[in-house]
């Protein structure tokens, strides 16, 4: 078995089982509840959801890949009802089975156990590959692209959604636990070298990023103000990260998440 291929294993039995160490379980219980706050209290998955469904369009004459959806993200089955064809994959075979009986009978919809980058996945010509929390699990930045080259039409596009390590506080936060961390071995949050990368091989048609300016409301949450006040701060802050993170390096690189519609224009 080569190299990847066992990594596949390795992570196809993490997440059918979800067993993680102890330090993985605090990191996961510390960044899901601070995140899960903030997500309520900016709205944040709302209007994320709200983005993507704007970015996809038009569906009907779509040939579309949920790439890496599990049992089915937020937008799975909006995909699978409105679109030509849809195709989720997996490599949980237990998620694949959850998300087949969601979309068992949406006409032109199917869902496989099967690896992205193996050769037994054939399949091409897709119109849009929608990638939600997918694309940091791979390692090689430049074999992943190729291989989405390879599976879009020219004209095609993707939309991501992904975890950044370029803010400081959070690269040293995840620098110190990395040692320590049971899935370390598929969680590569992008730097600025792998955004740079995908700006080389596709146009960015839009991009936003959040948690950066607001991901301090976690330490003024501490400070003796009232709850009305730390919400209006952190909105505040939360549009700041949205607004300007379109068009502004600096504040992008300093968010915790950022979403991107990317188009292919040529091989």
């Amino acid at each position: 078995m080569s190299g990847e291929a066992e990594l596949n294993k390795k992570q196809k039995e993490f997440y059918e089982t979800f067993r993680k160490n102890r330090a993985t379980k605090i990191w996961y219980t510390f960044r899901n509840g601070m995140l899960r706050r903030m997500r309520k209290d900016f709205g944040v998955e709302n209007q994320i959801y709200k983005l993507h469904r704007e970015w996809l369009g038009d569906l009907s004459n779509k040939k579309v890949l949920d790439l890496g959806c599990y049992a089915g993200n937020s937008l799975s089955y909006y995909l699978a009802e409105n679109s030509r064809e849809y195709l989720g994959i997996d490599l949980s075979e237990r998620g694949i089975a959850q998300l087949k009986k969601r979309i068992s009978k949406v006409p032109g919809a199917r869902a496989v156990a099967i690896d992205f980058l193996s050769e037994e996945f054939e399949e091409r010509d897709f119109d849009l590959i929608y990638a939600y929390g997918v694309l940091h699990h791979f390692r090689d930045t430049d074999k992943l692209i190729l291989r989405i080259k390879e599976k879009l039409k020219i004209g095609g596009e993707i939309i991501s959604y992904d975890p950044l390590q370029t803010s400081l506080p959070i690269k040293i936060l995840r620098s110190l636990y990395r040692p320590f961390q049971s899935d370390r071995a598929w969680e590569w949050p992008f730097s600025r070298k792998v955004y740079y990368k995908y700006q080389q091989a596709f146009q960015i048609l839009e991009r936003r990023a959040v948690f950066g300016k607001s991901k301090w409301l976690v330490l003024v949450n501490l400070l003796p103000l009232s709850n009305q006040k730390k919400q209006e701060v952190g909105q505040q802050w939360h549009r700041h990260d949205w607004k300007l993170s379109l068009n502004n390096d600096a504040v992008m690189f300093s968010c915790m998440h950022l979403t991107m519609r990317m188009k292919y224009n040529s091989r």
